[in-house]
C-alpha cells in the first residue's frame, strides 16, 4: 500500500460522454476521500479537465504515465493519462464509438495496474454497452471484461448498500433459463463468495439469508421442486461447513428483513429477484422533476483476484455535463473498495 497505510485505488473514467467524470470530480473534491485512500483516475486527462471546469472548482489535474508519479494530494487529481479521446470531436450525452473505446481502455488499464499490484483495488464509473460494442468490444459489461482479463471463471455480482447486500445465483440470462441454473453447487459457491466478502467488510460471522425460488419458498413442494431438490440441500451443506446461513427463506419476506438488519447478506436466485428490492431501497425517483434524485448502492464483482467495486447506475447521458449528477454511489464505492483493500492486506 501507499503512504500512511492508505490503499491506492484506480478509478476508471467510465464513458466520457456520461456522468462518470463528473461524479469522480465531485467525489475527489472532498477531503474525506483522500483521508481514506490514494485515488488515481485511469482515462483521458483532457476529459477530466473539462469535468473540473464544468464543476466550477479549483482542482488541478496531474497527468501521469506511471503510478509512481502520482501526488496523492488533496486538491490535485492524479490521472493515469491514456490519451484515448479526440477532444475536437468529443460530445457529451451522445453514444459514440470513441467513447466506448475510451471507457474500455480505462478499465483494462485499471485491471493491469491491479494485477501488477501497482494499485490495491479498482473502482469503476459507468460505461455504455452500446458504445462499448460500437467500438468493437463485445462484452456484456464490466463484469465480463474483468473476468476475461483476470482469467476468472467462478465469479458473481454483489450489490451492497448499508444493510442490504445481495448476491445472485444467475444474472444476465432469460428468466426461463435462470430457473434451470438454480443448482446446489452454484448456490454453495455464491454463498461462500458473499461470506468471504462480508469478512472483507469487517463482519466476522455473517448471517446469510438464502432465498427460495418459488412463491412461499414452494410451501413444501406445493409450488415447485427447486427448494427441495437444490436449495435446501445447499443450505444443509453450508450449515455442515459451519456457516451461519438460513433458508430457503420466502423471497417476499427475505429482503424486507434484510433491509432492517436481520441478515448481513442475501442470496438471490436470479437477477430481478435481487435487483428489484435493492433498488427500491437505494434509488429515489422525484415525480416533480421526473428524474432520479439519488442512486445509492454499489456493485462488487466477487471471485476475482483483484478488487472491483462499481457504482450501480448508468451513464445518464440526459444529465451529462449539467453538473447535477449525484456522487453518492461513487463515494460509497470508494468506501467499500477501501475497506476491502485494508481487510485483504
Amino acid at each position: 500500500m501507499a503512504n500512511s497505510n492508505k490503499p491506492i485505488l484506480a478509478i476508471t473514467m467510465g464513458d466520457p460522454a456520461g456522468i462518470g467524470p463528473e461524479i469522480i470530480i465531485k467525489a475527489l473534491s472532498l477531503k474525506e476521500t483522500y483521508d481514506k485512500c490514494n485515488p488515481i483516475v485511469t482515462g483521458d486527462a483532457a476529459v477530466m479537465e473539462i469535468a473540473v471546469q464544468q464543476a466550477g472548482n479549483s482542482l488541478k489535474i496531474n497527468a501521469v504515465s506511471n503510478v509512481k508519479d502520482a501526488k496523492f494530494t488533496y486538491g490535485t487529481i492524479d490521472v493515469y493519462d491514456i490519451h484515448c479521446i479526440d477532444i475536437k470531436t468529443f460530445k457529451q450525452g451522445e453514444v459514440a464509438a470513441q467513447c466506448g473505446d475510451a471507457a474500455f481502455k480505462a478499465v483494462v488499464k485499471a485491471i493491469e495496474l491491479a494485477m501488477s499490484k501497482e494499485v490495491d483495488g479498482t473502482v469503476t464509473a459507468p460505461l455504455n454497452k452500446e458504445a462499448l460494442n460500437l467500438a468493437g468490444h463485445h462484452f456484456d459489461g464490466h463484469t465480463e471484461i474483468y473476468a476475461h482479463y483476470t482469467n476468472t471463471r467462478k465469479y458473481a455480482m454483489l450489490l451492497a448498500d448499508d444493510f442490504m447486500r445481495v448476491i445472485h445465483v444467475s444474472t444476465h440470462v432469460p428468466l426461463r433459463k435462470a430457473c434451470d441454473l438454480v443448482k446446489k453447487e452454484r448456490i454453495i459457491d455464491v454463498t461462500e463468495l458473499i461470506i468471504d466478502a462480508c469478512h472483507q467488510f469487517g463482519i466476522s460471522n455473517p448471517h446469510i439469508g438464502i432465498a427460495g425460488l418459488n412463491p412461499h419458498a414452494s410451501d413444501n413442494g406445493l409450488f415447485g421442486d427447486e427448494e427441495r431438490e437444490e436449495i435446501t440441500p445447499a443450505v444443509e451443506t453450508l450449515k455442515a461447513k459451519g456457516y451461519n446461513v438460513e433458508g430457503p427463506v420466502p423471497p417476499d419476506t427475505l429482503f424486507a428483513k434484510a433491509k432492517c438488519g436481520k441478515f448481513d447478506g442475501c442470496v438471490a436466485m436470479y437477477h430481478d429477484q435481487g435487483h428489484i428490492p435493492f433498488k427500491v431501497v437505494g434509488f429515489n425517483w422525484n415525480k416533480d422533476t421526473g428524474k432520479m434524485e439519488s442512486t445509492k448502492g454499489v456493485n462488487i464483482t466477487l471471485g476475482l483476484p483483484i478488487i472491483r467495486v462499481s457504482v450501480d447506475h448508468g451513464t445518464a447521458f440526459d444529465v451529462a455535463g449539467k453538473g447535477i449528477a449525484s456522487p453518492e454511489a461513487m463515494l460509497l464505492s470508494i468506501d467499500y473498495a477501501t475497506r476491502m483493500a485494508k481487510n485483504r492486506a
